[in-house]
């Protein structure tokens, strides 16, 4: 591995703690600042657009003008982002912090653009998983520190300790190097995104199962707390296990075909759905979200099979595309998800399971067919 890859996973490493130790004790922050779960929805949702917006300038400005600097802006919006919410003391200036953190998502595109330009030997999909394993060892550790601090110190706390990880993260992503730009042929030049029939049908195809695994997931937390009854240094274990499952099944799929892999991540979340839903014990409801790892591990895969129908000088808005669809769907998803809580907090993961049942069969169908045309 080149020196560039071993300092972008020690700064994922580091930053996957930091965001570990809060990231999924928001839904419940946001309700001990006032908000129902239905507010909390749409601020998730809210969340999701601050994502959605990104993606795609970031992916042509990364094509265009190199990788380094834009990771370089996501890494220090994400640390502001996370003194502003460690400053809060109110609902609204802690969801200003909150969505300035949300458009840190924009670093995806050109992040993964930049592994796969430095993978050497390595596929695509392996290259990719690295950053989902070692993004999600750090997130391992997070939940676990952030479930005892908020018990003992109040989750305010954590925002502070996190934001004190970032600065280590932010120091190791500036060590690593510019690379080349990739160009075309200007004599042969690519098919344009818009007119690329293929991609088009295979972003779809990968819309709707990342719709049909989220939907169970933003008011999860509130579940745990509210209908099981699990205290913050419980649901700590639960989301560390859940990162366990991330980094674990990121590598484990990253061997597979990924067609075939996608496949099978698409089945860990339906029983992630199912184990929530009918699990009352600790070890059920645990085991559970360690399933649900199969969701991350999915987004490099996806990314993979993507990669083979574009050209290499159109990886890094290929990406952006890809993520911005990605984040529409967590836009329109909480409100919903928020919506079916208030109604019935068990029919999110009944619906979860019908659609990824429907999912896994067009994902096992209609991508192959695209992929070897």
């Amino acid at each position: 591995m080149n020196r560039n890859l071993v300092f972008v996973s020690l700064s994922l490493f580091t930053w996957g703690f930091g965001e570990g130790l809060f990231f999924n004790f928001q839904p419940i922050y946001l309700k001990q600042l006032g908000s129902s779960e239905a507010q909390i929805g749409l601020i998730l949702g809210a969340f999701g657009a601050a994502m959605a917006i990104t993606h795609i300038p970031a992916g042509r400005l990364a094509d265009r003008f190199g990788r380094k600097p834009l990771l370089v802006i996501a890494w220090l919006t994400g640390l502001v982002s996370t003194v502003m919410m460690a400053l809060a003391r109110g609902l609204p200036f802690f969801v200003v912090g909150m969505l300035g953190y949300g458009l840190t998502a924009f670093v995806s595109s050109p992040l993964g653009s930049y592994v796969t330009a430095a993978r050497g030997k390595l596929s695509v999909g392996a290259a990719l998983s690295m950053n989902t394993a070692t993004f999600s060892m750090g997130m391992v550790l997070g939940p676990l520190t952030g479930g005892w601090i908020g018990d003992h110190y109040g989750l305010r706390t954590v925002y502070f300790i996190a934001a004190g990880v970032f600065v280590l993260s932010t120091f190791f992503i500036l060590q690593i190097q510019n690379q080349p730009l990739d160009r075309h042929d200007p004599d042969s030049p690519p098919v344009n995104l818009l007119n690329n029939s293929r991609l088009k049908q295979f972003l779809a195809v990968v819309a709707f199962a990342v719709f049909a695994m989220y939907i169970a997931q933003p008011l999860t937390p509130n579940f745990l707390e509210d209908v099981r009854a699990l205290s913050l240094s419980n649901i700590g274990v639960v989301f560390a296990l859940g990162a366990l499952g991330n980094s674990l099944f990121a590598l484990t799929l990253s061997r597979f075909e990924p067609h075939r892999g996608f496949v099978v991540a698409q089945m860990m979340v339906a029983l992630f759905a199912l184990l929530i839903w009918r699990g009352t014990n600790m070890p059920t409801l645990a085991f559970g979200y360690f399933l649900l790892g199969g969701f991350r591990a999915s987004r490099p895969l996806a990314m993979a099979q993507a990669r083979s129908l574009v050209h290499q000088s159109q990886m890094g808005l290929t990406y952006g595309v890809m993520e911005t669809a990605n984040a529409v769907i967590f836009i329109l998803t909480p409100p919903l998800a928020g919506l079916l809580y208030e109604r019935d907090p068990f029919l999110i993961y009944q619906l979860a399971i019908a659609l990824i049942a429907v999912s896994i069969i067009v994902s096992a169908i209609v991508p192959r067919r695209l992929l070897h045309v």
